[in-house]
């Protein structure tokens, strides 16, 4: 959680900062010596720790190297597909990280840890998927609005997907009539 609230400040404070002027080739390329050169100090922080928090903190540091490279990648080009794979960079990185920090978990607690990631993933994927197609759909205003409306459509199902698989895995820890009963509200719940 911490990670990501940094992560969500970092992008914006880059984002507001740059976005108004162009890079030059001169300052891409400091840029991404800076990237570099933070990737390897963060690897290095990680050195000291040990099992899984090391591994926590290094798909940290590799999420941040991955989300500042397309940042990089967006300020330098600002174009929908730039966008695009800057939103996706942010997603996998959380999930990433999300999915590493259930390794700490055993049983269904990790199931459910892994599957709760999964969605969180899932949402923020389709999310990005749906901003695509409404930009796209400025762009050509001819009777786009149906292709909004259709992502956001499969975008829906896909998220009532990942959602209902992680209450079904919370229902696993059940057993009987309880967990039946839980499975059958996962199932109403999230229209499945």
């Amino acid at each position: 959680m911490q990670f990501t609230q940094k992560l969500i400040a970092v992008s914006a404070a880059a984002l507001m900062a740059s976005s108004a002027f162009a890079l030059t080739p001169e300052e891409h390329g400091a840029e991404s010596t800076r990237i570099a050169s933070e990737y390897k100090a963060a690897k290095e922080q990680c050195k000291s720790l040990k099992g899984n928090a090391k591994d926590v903190c290094e798909k940290e540091a590799s999420g941040r190297e991955k989300v500042s490279k397309a940042e990089l990648n967006h300020r330098s080009d600002d174009t929908q597909g730039n966008r695009n794979k800057l939103a996706k960079a942010k997603a996998d990185a959380e999930y990433d990280v999300a999915k590493e920090k259930c390794d700490d978990l055993t049983g269904n607690a990790k199931d459910v840890c892994s599957k709760d990631a999964k969605a969180a993933h899932v949402k923020a994927l389709e999310s990005a998927k749906v901003a695509e197609t409404r930009m796209e759909s400025n762009k050509n205003a001819t009777d786009k609005k149906s292709d909004v409306s259709e992502a956001r459509k499969d975008a829906d199902q896909k998220i009532r997907e990942a959602d209902y698989k992680a209450a079904k895995e919370r229902c696993d820890a059940m057993s009987g009539d309880a967990k039946d009963a839980c499975v059958n509200d996962a199932k109403r719940k999230f229209g499945q």
